[in-house]
């Protein structure tokens, strides 16, 4: 592997997330020169707050750019657009986004880094395997109910391990410089199968229940969840889930030169870990 003589010191931008934390650790095991983005960094960094951007920029030759909460939020174009700005004006050589797919406000986003005139990295994913064990549906499934409003729509969960190592090879490797991965995992699950795969290979009882989208905004608003996030669902849930990502891609294979992992492979791994008890 040719590792790119740019990338002397690497900012992975939501470092203490499902995906940053993968990338960082990855990077960290390599062992490169690191610098964690995140509100509890040493310097910190929050989207929210521009008068952090430049401080985590400094000396900064790469960057690993992951927004919170998601790209399709009305934000995040302008943000993007300034963040990569000054990212450049202040030396960075390389740009490697974590798109959405099927989004056109993440690919409104993916313009801006395609167009900062640096070297760039989009990868396009599909959703995370790691929803179902380390994010909001993770309570639900010990709890044995899962409630949802998903249309009956296939999607190709896609591994986070699998995007952290395209990460980490874009950000190292300069053969992946203008590429857009689109990543999915290798075949299509609704929600309720993949629900029910978890349940048979851990042998407890889940019920899967379709409930209408007002009805799980309310039951989200019960649990304080804030407004932005359950826009954000909804619109995921409702738009995203049309049928139009309802297929496989062959981003993890260009990526890495192998197949991505599948969803009952993933299973095993958060079994190993204890991850649902």
């Amino acid at each position: 592997m040719t590792t790119s003589s740019t990338t002397n010191r690497i900012l992975v931008l939501g470092s203490t997330g499902k995906t940053g934390s993968r990338v960082f650790q990855q990077l960290k095991a390599k062992g490169l020169n690191l610098r964690p983005g995140s509100r509890s960094a040493a310097i910190p960094f929050d989207w929210e707050d521009e008068s952090t951007w430049a401080p985590v920029l400094k000396d900064i030759d790469a960057v690993f750019v992951s927004y919170q909460p998601d790209l399709a939020v009305p934000a995040a174009v302008t943000a993007i657009e300034k963040f990569s700005k000054l990212a450049v004006a202040n030396g960075a050589k390389k740009l490697v986004l974590l798109s959405g797919r099927g989004e056109p406000e993440a690919q409104a986003c993916e313009q801006q880094i395609i167009n900062a005139g640096v070297d760039y990295t989009i990868i396009r994913a599909s959703w995370f395997c790691q929803n179902f064990s380390e994010g909001y549906l993770v309570e639900s499934i010990i709890a044995g109910h899962v409630a949802l409003p998903v249309p009956p729509m296939g999607e190709p969960f896609i591994d986070i391990d699998d995007i952290a190592e395209i990460a980490v090879e874009a950000l190292t490797n300069d053969k992946h410089n203008g590429q857009i991965y689109e990543v999915t995992g290798p075949q299509l699950l609704t929600f309720e199968e993949a629900v029910n795969e978890i349940a048979r290979a851990t042998g407890k009882p889940i019920q899967y229940q379709h409930i209408p989208m007002e009805e799980y905004k309310a039951l989200l608003k019960e649990f304080n969840i804030p407004q932005v996030y359950i826009g954000l669902l909804s619109y995921l849930f409702s738009e995203i889930l049309d049928g139009r990502n309802a297929h496989v891609n062959d981003g993890v294979q260009r990526a890495l030169g192998r197949p991505a992992t599948d969803f009952a492979t993933f299973i095993k791994k958060s079994i190993a870990a204890g991850v649902w008890g």
